[in-house]
């Protein structure tokens, strides 16, 4: 990176950033982060199971996508980078578990899809309530000036990250 013009003091600063940043994407990864709160508002669900959840609600509402979508398998597996098989079976253990319900395509009658039920819906408001505790306290003793550098600095981050190393696969598209 010196060969690039970066000053000693940065190339520093950007590798203890990608130590830390190496560090969190584990965790996230490994299902630490969502298990803790899940664990916190007794969900009962192991790690794949509340994706699965939170991924319904993200094809619903069209986050991370050009627009709100009908949730099928087909789908829910490639929100999740999973075989239809496998998702099939998280699917219905979320049914199992009456966080979900299967009901008829409004677009094709033919299509089976998915609906998170008031009980899903319920345990997804107590996560991000929970989420959100957690995460007033991380800056709770930071400036607002702090929290809105880092919130401008961190989406610039990841826009070049966006940049340098596009999404591959299925959804790749969608983003």
């Amino acid at each position: 990176m010196a060969g690039q013009g970066f000053a000693p003091a940065a190339i520093e600063s950007m590798l203890d950033l990608d130590a830390e940043n190496f560090l969190y994407v584990r965790r996230v990864m490994k299902g630490d982060i969502p298990q803790s709160l899940m664990d916190e508002v007794g969900a009962g669900l192991d790690v794949s199971q509340f994706h699965a959840l939170s991924a319904l609600l993200r094809i619903r509402g069209g986050y991370g996508r050009a627009a709100p979508q009908e949730p099928t398998i087909g789908l829910l597996a490639e929100e999740l980078w999973l075989d239809p098989s496998r998702a099939s079976r998280i699917a219905a253990d979320l049914v199992d578990r009456g966080l979900a319900t299967r009901g008829v395509s409004q677009q094709d009658g033919r299509r089976s899809i998915l609906f998170p039920t008031e009980a899903g819906l319920t345990l997804m408001q107590a996560y991000l309530k929970a989420k959100w505790q957690r995460t007033a306290r991380v800056f709770a003793d930071w400036s607002e000036e702090e929290i809105t550098s880092f919130a401008r600095l961190f989406a610039r981050y990841s826009e070049g990250m966006r940049q340098q190393y596009p999404a591959h696969g299925p959804a790749a598209a969608e983003s």
